[in-house]
């Protein structure tokens, strides 16, 4: 009862959170909008500024939104691979997908030189990049999938996946040695990650991507809670592993694959929300981690696109820079706290 009535108050605290990060996102970058305003503009109402309402609709809640979909995206995808393989370093990225969709650009940007000039444009549009980061993971997911149908050992996938991994950032390293300093840089650009760059025409496609990964998720808690006492007990208690595996696995692999495509390789989210979900609610319930785990990833991520936009300064930050550097030592810091309890 009173792990119940704790979850429920933390639960509370986390939507007020999500809130704050969210309306504090929009209000704070390079020109600092007071809430108020923010409040008018989101409710049909007018900002004391039209510059600013026009910021807000068309520039910082668009972003906001995608940071929410980003963090609730590789947070979940984390959290299915860290209990899919019992394996603490696993991520959203473990798969190969992220090294598949830079492939796909790779081949894009680096290997435009090659294209006849009309094709040269069409590819190196912000269309032509996300579908050639969509076709990336794509393939690399046909690949594991196929693999995963012929291997009963779940370790197996990882290692296959490491593999695929390997194989793609072995090519994008040969991509690369040829390529123009000027190739190389919008590469750099590409890999650093980047939320602000959505349409609201994309943002709906990406929503309709998370939609169906958090469809899946939710369909695997019961499988997912079984599998925490390994495949063996899974198994005993009536699970159709391979179809579960396959349901995890798919799931996965819309979630990240969408958000590599649309905004990037994001690192530390995915790694590192589980454990703190876990760590905060000391729970492996997989009903619990759920909401827990998107409500974190999500706040973390409004977070980083906070400081990511330094307020009051001209410049901002690469997102996948300051995930890590803000990230890590959270996780470390609850880690020592919880051993020295």
């Amino acid at each position: 009862m009173a792990n119940k009535k704790r979850n429920t108050i933390l639960f509370v605290v986390l939507t007020l959170g999500l809130f704050l990060m969210f309306f504090a996102s929009i209000s704070l970058g390079s020109v600092t909008i007071p809430l108020k305003d923010v409040f008018a503009s989101l409710t049909g109402g007018e900002a004391a500024k039209s510059t600013w309402e026009y910021i807000i609709i068309n520039y910082r809640l668009p972003k906001a939104i995608t940071a929410v979909l980003v963090g609730t995206g590789l947070s979940m995808s984390g959290l299915l691979m860290q209990t899919l393989f019992r394996n603490p370093l696993a991520g959203p990225y473990v798969l190969g997908l992220s090294s598949g969709a830079s492939l796909g650009v790779a081949f894009v940007i680096l290997g435009a030189g090659f294209l006849p000039s009309f094709l040269s444009v069409i590819a190196l549009s912000s269309y032509g990049i996300v579908l050639a980061s969509t076709l990336g993971s794509t393939l690399v997911l046909f690949l594991v999938l196929v693999v995963s149908q012929r291997l009963r050992d779940t370790m197996a996938i990882l290692i296959v996946g490491l593999m695929f991994g390997s194989f793609t950032t072995a090519i994008v390293s040969v991509l690369t040695y040829f390529s123009t300093a000027e190739q190389l840089q919008k590469f750099t650009f590409w890999s650093m990650g980047n939320l602000g760059n959505l349409s609201w025409t994309t943002i709906v496609i990406l929503t309709f991507c998370i939609g169906i990964g958090l469809l899946l998720s939710a369909k695997s808690i019961k499988p997912l809670n079984a599998l925490l006492l390994g495949e063996n007990y899974a198994k005993s208690m009536g699970l159709n592993f391979k179809q579960a595996r396959l349901v995890i696995i798919f799931a996965t692999s819309i979630l990240s694959g969408a958000i590599t495509a649309f905004a990037g390789p994001i690192a530390f989210v995915g790694l590192a929300v589980p454990h703190i979900a876990k760590l905060t609610f000391q729970t492996s319930n997989h009903t619990i981690l759920f909401w827990s785990t998107l409500f974190f990833g999500s706040i973390i991520m409004l977070f980083c696109d906070i400081v990511s936009q330094m307020p009051g300064f001209d410049v901002t930050l690469p997102i996948n820079a300051v995930t890590s550097i803000i990230g890590a030592p959270v996780v470390i810091w609850l880690l020592v706290r919880k051993r020295n309890f």
